[in-house]
């Protein structure tokens, strides 16, 4: 299972925002900002809003970065947007050369391939310590992210505990 990314995470007084690339099979790309990644994802997952990234099945988490405030996070999220597709697919092949979805195993069911009967809860997320030795290497280390190039987990392991 892999880390749990941007969980609302609270370092002092700045809340901890991600800027994220979803993508489809097909590669078809998504880019948002949020202050809860798990939630977000499992939205996009669960397509819970109509709109681009579930009219095309973006529903696979390919990149993510983190930062301690939305402006941040918002003028990457526009600076992303405004790349040419090429230059955002050599950024996600950078840290994520096999396109792997990196919120894989994050829920107990993937919304994303539940069958029939499946009751629509969102699932609680898995944070065991298992979760550690297999959690993603997201290694976009950069100056204004909250960690450096460690994994999801470990990075919002660290500011739980600095926090309090």
């Amino acid at each position: 299972m892999r880390g749990g990314g941007c969980r609302v995470a609270w370092m002092g007084d700045a809340k901890i925002y991600c800027t994220y690339i979803m993508a489809s099979r097909s590669h078809t790309l998504y880019i948002g900002v949020t202050g809860d990644l798990l939630k977000r994802v499992f939205e996009h997952k669960n397509k819970s809003h109509e709109g681009f990234s579930s009219t095309y099945n973006c529903d696979r988490l390919v990149y993510f970065e983190r930062f301690m405030g939305p402006r941040m996070a918002i003028a990457r999220e526009k600076q992303l947007k405004g790349w040419l597709r090429a230059k955002k697919i050599a950024l996600i092949e950078k840290s994520n050369p096999a396109w792997v979805d990196l919120s894989e195993g994050w829920y107990g069911v993937d919304p994303a391939k539940r069958g029939a009967g499946y009751d629509g809860k969102v699932l609680e997320a898995r944070t065991t310590a298992s979760a550690k030795a297999t959690a993603s290497t997201n290694t976009t280390a950069k100056a204004n992210t909250t960690a450096g190039p460690s994994t999801a987990f470990d990075a919002l392991t660290r500011i739980k505990l600095r926090s309090g």
